[in-house]
């Protein structure tokens, strides 16, 4: 069997055509464009989920499962961001109909099964991603969600994600430095203070942005304590979570 690109966007219509007849499975990197903090770029989700799906896809193939990368979601619903420059939100309508419609023409495409590889956690977005994954099955196509901040898989990815003081701390930060350490302004990293605000508490209370749930330069968590060590080991976590879903879906 041909050794082919794993990234969909790479490929010739061609070798799209021969992923499809090995019945391969999509995974769907979901992100964002939104502020993380000031060492942290605006593309983190993007970059955090895009680099997880690669890992799961050759974890896959070489457990013999077919998987192709998709290419990643940008935009999404960010208005907890909104307030910081650079933030591009879209409406829940639009992202619903967003991932609804990509995983649709996934599937007219060939693509025998989309996981959705998350790695912005704004509850607009997780409604969106649930809801478009649904529709899309409602069209005929097969999608899976697996929400990495529900049980059993926010246990396994360290304890300030736990804690939900994770938006471009010591966890996000971790994952940017191992998939790209010049993305990161670690100067500037390395000299923030703890910020141990837990978002997760924030929206259970009501909070609507960052700004009103204590992130005044838009981070949470505990950005010093980042490394790319660190980054490894939540990828090989998130990796699995996202090829275990395939497997699963390819099963089934």
């Amino acid at each position: 069997m041909r050794r082919l690109p794993l990234k969909l966007a790479e490929m010739t219509f061609e070798e799209a055509a021969e992923a499809a007849e090995q019945g391969a499975i999509g995974l769907l990197p979901a992100g964002a464009t939104e502020a993380h903090g000031p060492h942290l770029p605006l593309s983190t989700d993007v970059v955090i989920s895009e680099t997880a799906a690669l890992r799961a896809a050759q974890e896959l193939r070489k457990q013999g499962v077919p998987a192709v990368v998709l290419p990643p979601l940008a935009y999404a619903v960010t208005e907890f961001a909104a307030d910081f420059r650079g933030t591009i939100s879209i409406s829940l309508e639009t992202a619903t109909a967003l991932v609804r419609d990509v995983i649709l023409g996934a599937h007219r495409a060939g693509v025998a099964g989309v996981v959705i590889c998350n790695a912005h956690l704004e509850p607009g977005n997780l409604k969106a991603l649930k809801d478009g994954a649904a529709q899309a099955n409602e069209g005929g196509a097969r999608a899976v969600f697996p929400d990495v901040t529900r049980k059993p898989h926010a246990l396994r990815l360290g304890d300030e994600f736990k804690s939900g003081a994770c938006h471009a701390g010591s966890y996000e930060t971790s994952l940017v430095l191992a998939a790209d350490p010049f993305l990161v302004k670690t100067d500037i990293a390395e000299g923030l203070e703890p910020n141990p605000s837990s978002l997760s508490v924030a929206i259970r209370d009501g909070k609507k942005s960052f700004l009103e749930a204590g992130g005044p330069r838009a981070y949470f968590g505990y950005p010093a304590d980042a490394s790319a060590a660190e980054g490894e080991l939540l990828y090989k976590e998130l990796a699995d979570i996202f090829a275990e879903a395939a497997r699963l879906l390819n099963e089934a």
